[in-house]
C-alpha cells in the first residue's frame, strides 16, 4: 500500500505542479492608448466582471457551496473563490455537499484507476491478482476515500463546528498564495468565522488511516508504522490538493480564453 500510494502522490504532484507552473505566468496588462477600432466598437467586459461571471457560474449561492470542478471533473463543491463573509454551513448542509462529492460519477474511473495501479504494482499482495484482486483494490481506494471525506469534511467539522469550505485567496503573488494554501492544513475557519487549529483535517485524516488498515485492508499491512505512512500520505495529498484548487481559476481562465473564438476582423 505505501509503494501504491507514494507512487499515486508522486505522479499527482509532478502533474499538479506543472499546470500551476503555467497557470502563474500572468501576462502584464498593456498600456498602449486604445485603437480607433477598439474606440468604436462595444466596450467588453473587465476582467473583474468575467470573475464575477465566473464565480456566480461556479457558487450555489443558496447552499453556501461550489458547482464547480477541478480541471472540468473532479468534485470541487467545498471551494469558494472571492466569497468574503459567507453564512456558516449547518450539519445537514455539510454531510450534504461531502455526500455529493464522495459519491460524484466522476469517482468511478478515478477509483478505479488507482485500483489498477495498486494491482499493476502488486502493492498489498493479500488482495491477490485477477479479478478478484482488482475488486478488492477497488473497494478499498474507493472505502479509504470516502471515509476520509466523511470525517474530515462532515463528521469532525460539525462536531468541533469547523467550516470544512477552502476560502481562495485569489491574491498576491506565487509563493504567497502557496503559502496560504498548505497553510489551511493546520489553519481553519470555525463556523463564526475564526481561525482555528485544524483538528478536522490533521486528527480526521488520522482517523481514516487508522480504520482503514486496521479494518478491511490485508492483516499483513494492520500495522503502526503503515498506519502512519497512510495518514502521512493522505494530509499530503490534501496539502497539494489546496494548492490545486488555490490556482485552479487562474487555470480555468487561461483554458477559457484559450477556447474563445479569434474576433472576426
Amino acid at each position: 500500500m505505501k509503494t501504491f500510494l507514494s507512487r499515486s502522490f508522486l505522479c499527482f504532484t509532478l502533474v499538479n505542479l506543472f499546470l500551476l507552473a503555467s497557470a502563474a505566468q500572468q501576462t502584464p496588462p498593456s498600456n498602449s492608448p486604445a485603437s480607433p477600432q477598439s474606440q468604436t466598437t462595444p466596450a467588453q467586459p473587465t476582467d473583474q466582471s468575467k470573475d464575477a461571471q465566473d464565480n456566480k457560474k461556479t457558487t450555489d449561492q443558496n447552499a453556501g457551496t461550489s458547482k464547480d470542478r477541478l480541471f472540468y471533473a473532479l468534485p470541487n463543491f467545498l471551494t469558494l473563490e472571492n466569497a468574503g463573509q459567507v453564512p456558516p454551513l449547518t450539519v445537514g448542509q455539510k454531510f450534504k455537499v461531502v455526500a455529493r462529492g464522495s459519491f460524484d460519477y466522476i469517482q468511478i474511473p478515478w477509483y478505479a484507476a488507482l485500483a489498477g495501479i495498486s494491482q499493476a504494482e502488486n502493492s498489498e499482495p493479500g488482495y491477490g491478482q485477477g479479478a478478484e484482486g482488482y475488486g478488492k483494490r477497488f473497494g478499498a481506494a474507493f472505502a479509504d476515500g470516502t471515509i476520509e471525506n466523511f470525517l474530515t469534511g462532515a463528521i469532525l467539522p460539525s462536531v468541533l463546528h469547523q467550516d470544512p469550505r477552502f476560502f481562495q485567496q485569489s491574491s498576491g503573488g506565487f509563493v504567497h498564495r502557496t503559502g496560504y494554501a498548505i497553510s489551511r492544513i493546520f489553519i481553519t475557519r470555525t463556523d463564526s468565522g475564526h481561525q482555528q487549529f485544524n483538528f478536522s483535517e490533521i486528527f480526521g485524516s488520522a482517523a481514516a488511516a487508522a480504520i482503514s488498515t486496521y479494518s478491511y485492508h490485508p492483516s499483513a499491512d494492520r500495522t503502526l508504522p503503515n498506519t502512519a505512512s497512510v495518514w502521512g500520505t493522505q494530509v499530503g495529498y490534501d496539502t497539494i490538493t489546496y494548492v490545486v484548487k488555490e490556482f485552479w481559476p487562474d487555470i480555468r481562465r487561461k483554458l477559457s480564453k484559450k477556447k474563445q473564438p479569434a474576433p472576426a476582423n
